[in-house]
């Protein structure tokens, strides 16, 4: 493989749920409550039907949610959703951090820089600012705040940390999502929002990054992040986002986002590949955000990949959701704990979100 020569060790990854855990149908029963409440333009029992017919079709059994169900037809809009994005992003966000770095050994003084990632809520100081001293941090830890990238985040994070460590290969980064994306729930009939209310779940994930120089000092394993690729689509802006109001945060998606993936992807991954002599028969394991089954299905077409292939995927959709940019970590983590692949094989990691957009970071197990 050629042209790569800094490397950085994904040296732990690690998950945090929150603890109100729900089948898929009593979450639709709830948010029909939610989205459709009486007396809404376009509601009434045809669009319940439809709710609950995209929802049953998600291939979504349960979801973690933030808050205890009953709490969600009591929010009171925007500033009482987001209050409990801080509050419970705080807590999700110290625990997966904090489980990333024990996995590895490594003390949270050793971190010298920390991203944090998400699209579901908003807080300044920053939620990196506000576990900082729960997690132990030094005061000199360099922090970037990222909001905006969506589902691309998770894959574009480890990126973006990687090649922040190609220049300091002395030091340890973690990239920290968290994405609570039931609290954006509110009245909404149109049928790409009740598509989304039936996919998207909640939760945190945090990922130890360590530049090639510490990890050999250390002693610290893992898949090696060797080169990354970012690919932005041209008039694709309307395809996937928020539109952000007086009731805050209101969804944009497109009935096309399969068509864009299975465009798109295909080449992207098969050109990235080659740059680096390898093929598609190369990969050992595809590490992919999960969309939803009509995204698996194009990313899989796309790809030209058996059905297995995206197994840990559809797996990880099944049993929490679309997490949003922390779904891809959470699909890393269950490669390594369920599936290793053989050691020194490449991997690929991929995720895609609004702009629209992808992000690839080629991985060696």
């Amino acid at each position: 493989m050629c042209g790569m020569s800094a490397h950085s060790i994904i040296a732990s990854v690690a998950g945090a749920l929150p603890e109100h855990c729900y089948e898929q149908a009593e979450i639709t029963e709830t948010f029909a409550q939610v989205v459709l409440p009486d007396g809404l333009p376009g509601g009434g029992p045809q669009a319940r039907r439809l709710l609950r017919h995209f929802h049953a079709a998600s291939r979504v059994k349960t979801r973690h949610l933030a808050l205890p169900i009953w709490r969600y037809p009591q929010l009171t809009g925007f500033t009482d959703a987001n209050n409990a994005f801080i509050e419970q992003g705080m807590v999700l966000g110290e625990r997966a951090v904090s489980d990333a770095l024990g996995r590895c050994g490594l003390a949270p003084t050793d971190v010298d820089v920390l991203m944090t990632v998400t699209v579901t809520g908003v807080s300044a100081p920053s939620l990196d600012a506000l576990i900082h001293k729960r997690v132990g941090l030094r005061p000199d830890v360099k922090r970037i705040p990222v909001f905006g990238l969506g589902c691309v985040a998770g894959a574009g994070g480890v990126a973006r940390l990687h090649d922040y460590l190609a220049g300091h290969p002395d030091d340890v980064a973690v990239l920290l999502s968290v994405e609570l994306c039931s609290l954006s729930v509110k009245a909404d009939s149109s049928l790409p929002y009740m598509v989304a209310t039936g996919l998207f779940g909640d939760g945190a994930a945090a990922v130890v990054l360590v530049g090639e120089r510490r990890a050999a000092a250390m002693g610290l394993a893992g898949p090696t992040v060797l080169a990354t690729r970012s690919r932005l689509y041209p008039d694709s802006e309307r395809v996937m986002g928020w539109d952000v109001g007086s009731d805050g945060f209101r969804l944009v998606l497109s009935p096309s986002v399969p068509e864009v993936v299975e465009s798109h992807i295909g080449d992207d991954v098969k050109g990235f590949l080659h740059d680096h002599d390898l093929g598609m028969s190369d990969i050992s394991a595809w590490v992919s955000h999960p969309g939803g089954p009509k995204v698996l299905e194009a990313v899989q077409a796309a790809l030209g990949v058996p059905a297995d292939a995206l197994a840990v995927t559809w797996r990880s959709l099944e049993r929490i959701g679309n997490l949003s940019s922390a779904s891809v970590l959470f699909v890393l983590h269950d490669t390594l704990r369920d599936v290793p692949p053989p050691a020194g094989t490449p991997g690929l990691m991929l995720a895609m979100g609004p702009g629209f957009c992808s992000e690839l970071v080629l991985l060696r197990w």
